[in-house]
């Protein structure tokens, strides 16, 4: 599966990582039930997981708070990404 993921143009050009380097290996992480490991790779799994499918659901079956729940996770994910992507920088 890994042969097949994406290169990170950022570190390839720039040669340092961007904010969404790790999210691929990840999710593949995620899907072979490894779930620390996914975690140490990219924090932000656990929260982008949950609100693409909270919108996945919500283009298909209309739900009451839903606004507020994409909202809050959207926050919440996006400040994770620069918490975790801070802290890489700084070690």
């Amino acid at each position: 599966m890994e042969e097949y993921m994406l290169p990170c143009l950022n570190k390839k050009i720039f040669g340092f990582d961007c904010l969404g380097c790790g999210l691929q290996r990840a999710a593949a992480l995620l899907i072979r039930g490894e779930f620390v490991e996914a975690f140490y790779m990219y924090p932000a799994i656990y929260t982008l997981t949950p609100l693409f499918l909270v919108i996945g659901l919500n283009f298909f079956f209309k739900f009451k708070h839903a606004s507020k729940i994409i909202n809050t996770l959207a926050i919440l994910t996006v400040a994770i990404i620069i918490v975790s992507f801070t802290i890489k920088i700084i070690n």
